[in-house]
């Protein structure tokens, strides 16, 4: 049984998001259960999406009281952290009728995270606060200060304005709130791709290619070992990315594919400025045309990356093998 709930901080604006720090089990109960039974009780929308090992734990804890949660697994629905605001966040806030509020725990950084996905987390958790700005919407999200390391802990304080620190129960501002530079700090560099060799394709593009360059794609990611869902995926992720660049990035750019780590890595570079953190992010309203490609790429990879500078923008998306 898990008892008591934190006091909560008056928000300057309707959206909310706590980090809540934990220890262990007991702790993490302590902290999540009474979000959700605060919910029902108020009859607010409420979801829960964190890793299955954390999901079942509170699964169990509010056994028949836990019949109207929307429960995710995130390391599914979550395991390309660009895709989590528009395809879990978003994807459940709005379809809920309005004038409730919204709660939601989201648990999108856990550790086994990917030195790849860590940085693409770290700017999830920071862009939470612009997509939801002015939304009646909660958003509690959990850390493990037992197993994450001191880099998660430290940028957790940057990109909550409240936090929750473990055992306490108890909101308090953050003074290390800085959701801007966490997302520009990791804009860094991505490592660079493989130049040659048996199992790299590397390309230059225009627009009179992007129709051979897609076939390149598929037909190489095949030989890789994509099959199926997977390898439709790389040809629409590549379809998108190339006409993305002639339109959006200076009519060029540099398409590479190659295996890495059990998975095939699909890069587009080319000479545009991406000026817009959420892009991408933005589930796309049904009368909207155009501006669904960077999100029906992360909505359809593993994992994307992303750098953009003066020098021009690079996206890498992982497709599992």
């Amino acid at each position: 049984m898990t008892t008591g709930t934190a006091e909560p901080i008056q928000p300057a604006e309707p959206f909310v998001h706590p980090a809540l720090f934990y220890g262990d089990t007991r702790e993490y109960l302590a902290g999540t259960v009474p979000f959700v039974r605060a919910a029902l009780a108020a009859d607010e929308p409420v979801a829960v999406a964190v890793p299955g090992e954390n999901l079942r734990l509170v699964q169990e804890e509010l056994g028949a009281d836990g019949a109207g949660v929307r429960w995710l697994d995130m390391r599914e629905a979550g395991r390309n952290p660009g895709r989590i605001i528009p395809g879990v966040l978003r994807a459940f806030a709005d379809a809920q009728p309005p004038g409730r509020r919204v709660r939601i725990i989201g648990e999108p950084v856990w550790a086994g995270r990917s030195p790849a996905e860590y940085p693409a987390c770290a700017q999830h958790e920071a862009l939470i606060n612009a997509a939801f700005r002015g939304r009646e919407v909660t958003i509690l999200c959990p850390y493990d200060t037992a197993r994450l390391d001191e880099r998660a802990l430290a940028d957790a304080y940057a990109t909550h304005p409240v936090v929750i620190p473990a055992g306490s129960g108890a909101e308090q501002p953050s003074a290390a709130y800085d959701p801007d530079g966490v997302v520009a700090r990791y804009n860094e560099p991505l490592p660079p791709a493989p130049g040659t060799g048996p199992d790299v394709l590397g390309t230059a593009f225009d627009e009179d290619s992007l129709s051979a360059v897609r076939h390149l794609a598929t037909d190489h990611g095949a030989r890789l070992g994509l099959a199926g869902l997977a390898l439709e995926n790389l040809a629409l992720i590549t379809a998108e990315l190339t006409t993305n660049s002639v339109v959006h990035g200076g009519g060029t750019g540099v398409l590479t594919v190659w295996p890495q780590d059990g998975y095939v890595l699909c890069e587009v570079r080319d000479k545009g400025r991406l000026t817009d953190p959420l892009a991408g992010r933005r589930p796309a309203s049904r009368d909207q045309r155009g501006g669904r490609g960077l999100l029906m790429v992360n909505l359809l990879a593993d994992l994307v990356r992303t750098h953009t500078g003066p020098e021009g923008t690079t996206i890498r998306c992982h497709l599992r093998r």
